[in-house]
C-alpha cells in the first residue's frame, strides 16, 4: 500500500535524513540538526508521518534523572514510500526547473 500526502520541501529534507540510515532510531534532536528545521517545523511533521504509519515512535530512558526522549524511524512501509516519493518529487523539481529556464 503507498501511502500519498503532499510532500513539502521540509517533509522531503525528514525524509532524505531518515533514508541516510532508514531502519536506524533517530532523536528529534538530531533530525532538527541534520535538516536544519526548527522544532516547530519538525515535530508536525513527524506526527503526520507517524499518523500515515510511515514512522514509528518509541520513548527511550538515558539517565536515572533525566527526561524519557522520543524517537523515532521509518517502517518497512514508511522506507518504500519515502524512496517513492522523494524519487517523484525530485523529478517534479527537475521538470519545474527544466520549465523555468524555458521561459527565460
Amino acid at each position: 500500500m503507498k501511502v500519498q500526502f503532499r510532500l513539502s520541501p521540509q517533509t522531503a529534507l525528514v525524509l532524505d535524513a531518515f533514508l541516510e540510515r532508514p531502519r536506524s532510531w533517530r532523536y528529534g534532536y538530531d533530525i532538527s540538526r541534520d535538516t536544519g528545521l526548527k522544532s516547530g517545523t519538525l515535530y508536525p511533521i513527524l506526527i503526520r508521518l507517524a499518523d500515515h504509519e510511515l514512522v514509528e515512535t518509541r520513548w527511550e530512558t538515558t539517565e536515572s534523572g533525566k527526561p524519557p526522549r522520543h524517537m523515532y524511524r521509518l517502517t518497512p512501509e514508511g522506507i518504500r514510500s519515502a524512496r517513492a516519493q522523494l524519487r517523484d518529487y525530485g523529478h517534479r523539481k527537475s521538470s519545474m526547473v527544466v520549465l523555468r529556464e524555458v521561459k527565460i
